[in-house]
């Protein structure tokens, strides 16, 4: 029996508009981005406006448009949130992305909704209480190795599994985070994150003693799973995001279209997968990763945990290896690697371990000229986060994304005809009343060039038929009133077609998978305390930010900083410190270090 064909989405981020439409034209299926409140990144919000422009021109190819409402809600935002939802399903929304589970409570249309990341999705027993609870997709904990989403979805094979694949990371499990909140006043979970996992800290034992100093122990490299994407779709995963609502449009322009690469390849090898939306993207540039913000790269806990996972000596982007120093002058450098171009920028480590960035003024020869002389040396590795040239590529409008048309021209007794079927399974034709003449040259070269031309529009031709009983003659005028009237009409036909799903919310009331909930079940509304007290949860505290608790942990990793820095007692490390550890920032705020060695969990205690 042969396998069902499975659709197989590349979702990007949409910080606005103009990103959204960029992503869609370098080849995502799938754009996801804030509305004007409750998304989890408060500075990527969109008008309503705008979200519809986006859902317009998204379902022309069969790429879909998801909302992310993913912070918990207080009892005073529920009317708020449910308007806003009605709004976004009139204009067409695909599907929310949800945190707080008072949501499923709420009056709301029948949109699909998809359990964020931020419910901290790690194990079967989770995602099958969501998936019965009416939630037809799961967005997986970064942390989950390949095996267990092969667990997931062994267990649950009708339920789509999202995964990440490329971009920053939150050092605690999604969700789970209150360091915030708790040093900043500024909540994760209400999408004012402070970054504090991206601050340096002292690690300092119980005796005093400093470990490491000033280094940053919490910030981790960026996710890429590139090289394993076809392990990832083995595994069961149905859905493919790329990270960074706050990011510009270039990186989701060069990320993007690096993926749909990836992708497009892997599904010329396995028929049994295949693209989730429909359109030709032709890119100015290609595409590299390692040319756009990074702090390095890392697949980050797909094979279990290792080494190398951390970006100790900075959280902010190092770019792409050039080469190492050569020669130090007075006013220039040389390096032995890759060129640069002029205005370029690079940075290095200095042998203080800080790093250094610095502009490139000017490029002769193997002589390397800066705008101001940095403090290299030889053997410096440099870095370039900043490619002028690959920039100016990125920057330009990128060429819009094609549906394919085969095209029919014949005649009618009236007049002619046109006839047009799109990848998308789109068909459309109009007639032309006209008095019909026998041409005194041929026609078909003409009528091909006429029919051609659809610049300008979300359509290209494949292949043109033509059908004529006698060499007519046919005025390009008339053939491009005709290919209007069909571009219009195809256009109609795209817009009253996408069938958008719909999904009505069960009422249940199956067990949730424990009976108590404290702060980490995030509740801070009446409909969630509903909701978790219809399945069988009998204590239920209120979030954190409702009532913040003393003493307890307001970070949950699977980042072990013991692990990172060879002191793994359970891998047979050993170190001379004594135990606990403490990290101190530079406000001076202290934090206990407590390491679960059994799960390989690390937790962050305010002292």
């Amino acid at each position: 029996m042969q396998n069902k064909v499975r659709k197989i989405e590349l979702l990007a981020p949409a910080r606005n508009l103009s990103t959204a439409m960029a992503a869609i034209n370098c080849g995502a299926d799938a754009v996801y981005m804030g509305a004007e409140n409750y998304g989890a990144r408060q500075l990527a919000g969109n008008s309503m406006d705008d979200i519809a422009t986006v859902v317009n021109y998204a379902h022309l190819f069969g790429v879909k448009v998801y909302v992310a409402l993913n912070t918990i809600i207080d009892d005073s935002d529920i009317p708020s949130v449910e308007q806003l939802i009605a709004g976004l399903y009139d204009i067409g929304a695909d599907a929310l992305i949800v945190q707080d589970m008072g949501v499923l409570r709420m009056n709301i249309p029948p949109i699909p909704l998809h359990a964020s990341t931020q419910t901290d999705n790690r194990t079967v027993d989770k995602v099958r209480f969501l998936a019965e609870s009416g939630i037809p997709r799961i967005v997986l904990a970064r942390e989950l190795s390949l095996q267990q989403i092969s667990e997931i979805h062994t267990a649950l094979p009708d339920t789509e599994l999202e995964v990440f694949v490329h971009g920053a990371l939150c050092v605690s499990f999604s969700g789970q985070c209150y360091a915030s909140q708790h040093c900043f006043g500024r909540s994760a979970n209400k999408g004012a994150c402070a970054q504090f996992c991206r601050l340096a800290f002292d690690l300092i034992d119980s005796d005093g003693n400093v470990v490491c100093r000033d280094k940053h122990l919490l910030s981790l490299k960026d996710m890429n799973r590139s090289d394993f994407l076809e392990e990832l779709l083995d595994a069961g995963v149905t859905s493919l995001k790329i990270e960074g609502r706050l990011k510009d449009e270039s990186y989701v322009k060069n990320v993007t279209a690096y993926y749909r690469a990836k992708l497009d390849a892997i599904f010329e090898r396995r028929n049994e997968y295949e693209r989730a939306s429909y359109g030709r993207c032709k890119q100015q540039f290609i595409p590299a990763l390692e040319k756009s913000f990074n702090r390095g790269f890392t697949d980050y806990m797909l094979f279990g945990n290792k080494k190398g996972m951390t970006s100790m000596n900075t959280p902010k982007s190092i770019g792409e290896p050039m080469g190492v120093v050569r020669i130090v002058a007075r006013n220039f450098f040389t390096i032995g690697g890759r060129d640069f171009n002029n205005g370029d920028g690079a940075c290095f480590f200095g042998r203080d371990g800080k790093l250094y960035g610095f502009r490139i003024n000017k490029v002769d020869g193997n002589r390397i000229f800066p705008q101001t002389m940095p403090p290299l040396y030889r053997g410096a590795e440099l870095f370039r986060n900043y490619d002028c040239d690959f920039e100016r590529q990125l920057s330009r409008p990128v060429t819009q994304r094609r549906l394919a048309l085969n095209l029919s021209f014949g005649e009618t007794q009236e007049g002619f005809e046109l006839s047009a079927t799109d990848e998308f399974g789109i068909k459309a034709s109009v007639t032309n009343v006209y008095n019909k003449e026998i041409s005194r040259k041929p026609q078909y070269e003409n009528i091909v060039a006429q029919l051609k031309k659809w610049g300008g529009t979300p359509f290209e031709v494949a292949k043109v038929c033509v059908n004529l009983s006698q060499e007519w003659f046919v005025p390009s005028s008339l053939l491009s009133e005709m290919r209007r009237d069909l571009c219009n009409m195809l256009l109609r036909e795209h817009s009253e077609k996408y069938v958008r799903e719909k999904l009505l919310l069960p009422s249940t009331s199956h067990k949730y998978i424990v009976e108590s909930l404290d702060y980490r079940g995030n509740v801070s509304n009446r409909l969630a305390r509903e909701f978790y007290s219809m399945h069988g949860v009998q204590s239920i505290r209120d979030a954190y930010e409702s009532a913040p608790v003393k003493d307890m942990p307001v970070m949950f990793c699977k980042h072990c900083v013991k692990y990172a820095l060879g002191y793994c007692t359970k891998s047979g490390d050993k170190h001379v410190f004594k135990e606990p550890f403490y990290l101190v920032s530079g406000d001076g705020r202290r934090f206990r270090l407590s390491f679960d060695c059994v799960n390989c969990e690390m937790t962050v205690i305010p002292c």
